[in-house]
């Protein structure tokens, strides 16, 4: 692993199918009564949040806990930013406190990889999402939330969900990712597109005219403008919220005429193949690019994409900060055990 990971775009395909597998190892300890490992014990983690954020935050925030880190939460409500400070001064009194990685959301694109270079951060940097540049551990939960239903299920063939280790050192060749909805304000979006054909998925991405960024044809991706022609053929649908608070024209007519020609309804998920699954990053307007109907489904991996970020975000910490073997040990034998073996 880099230093750092700023965009998705740094991943080779062995070290993105590296923090995968780390991930999958780090999700057993979701399962065990006590869910903390001493990894990370001494190390400083800071989030360091210049936006609003509740599943990223208190991802992380639940990552480095578990790895046994100390946490330092940052928000520039209520801190010294709101008088004026700038990156460099609050980086530099975070370097002072001894931060050994910092966990960076800013409404700026660019500002992570300004963090990461300017030489003001000692530790690494992790960008948890910049302006509509790139949001790299939302990609990469989502990729692993795709390889645990898909990998080695058959086209076609009933949903594979794969359990803790099933879906290790498997990428996602051959299979077909349809992002739908707002590409133009999409962080979720760019990562997204970089990751997965990293990994060797085919993606394409869906949206009215307006809503697709200029040179997204150049983009390693399909681009198409009818929902209902690539349904049939997607492996995942992934449907993104409409950001109302990025936008300042009208990019469609109506909310009512979006919904009708890309929400993804019961009608809509009925013409994708069996085994596919539906996504969302979240938080979900439902009614608008997602039905309540479909969110609410057994077929949508919304809520598992939250537990599953923890996952990844532990990976992510865990081979940043200098992990180095199993990122999980075996557990050791319990006095009864020891007794029984003894017997």
């Amino acid at each position: 692993m880099k230093r750092h990971l700023i965009s998705a775009a740094d991943l080779t395909r062995d070290e993105a199918v590296l923090i995968l597998d780390t991930a999958e190892e780090l999700a057993r300890v979701a399962d065990r009564p006590i869910k903390k490992l001493p990894t990370l014990r001494g190390r400083t983690v800071v989030n360091l949040f210049y936006e609003d954020s509740t599943r990223t935050r208190i991802s992380f925030e639940a990552a480095a806990k578990r790895l046994s880190a100390d946490v330092i939460n940052f928000s520039a409500k209520g801190s010294s930013v709101s008088k004026g400070e700038s990156l460099k001064d609050t980086a530099l009194t975070l370097e002072a406190m001894g931060a050994d990685a910092v966990v960076i959301r800013h409404p700026d694109s660019g500002a992570p990889h300004r963090l990461a270079t300017s030489g003001w951060i000692g530790g690494s940097v992790v960008n948890a999402g910049d302006g509509t540049h790139e949001h790299p551990t939302q990609a990469l939960l989502d990729a692993f939330t795709i390889r645990r239903h898909l990998a080695g299920a058959p086209d076609g063939g009933p949903t594979h969900h794969a359990g803790p280790g099933d879906g290790t050192g498997r990428d996602l060749t051959g299979r077909r990712i349809t992002i739908v909805g707002d590409i133009l304000h999409s962080r979720v979006a760019r990562s997204n597109v970089h990751l997965l054909t990293t990994l060797g998925a085919e993606v394409v991405l869906v949206a009215p005219p307006t809503l697709i960024p200029i040179g997204a044809g150049r983009w390693p991706c399909e681009i198409s403008y009818d929902l209902d022609a690539v349904l049939a053929g997607s492996d995942a649908v992934m449907m993104l919220r409409v950001q109302r608070e990025r936008m300042n024209a009208a990019y469609f007519p109506t909310e009512r005429e979006y919904a009708r020609r890309y929400g993804l309804d019961a009608e809509r998920m009925a013409r994708m193949p069996g085994h596919a699954i539906v996504m969302h990053p979240g938080p979900m307007n439902r009614g608008m690019e997602i039905t309540a109907e479909v969110a609410d489904s057994p077929r949508c991996t919304a809520v598992e994409q939250v537990a599953n970020g923890v996952s990844i975000r532990m990976a992510v910490l865990y081979l940043l900060l200098g992990g180095a073997g199993p990122a999980v040990a075996p557990a050791a034998a319990t006095p009864r055990t020891e007794e029984n073996n003894q017997s």
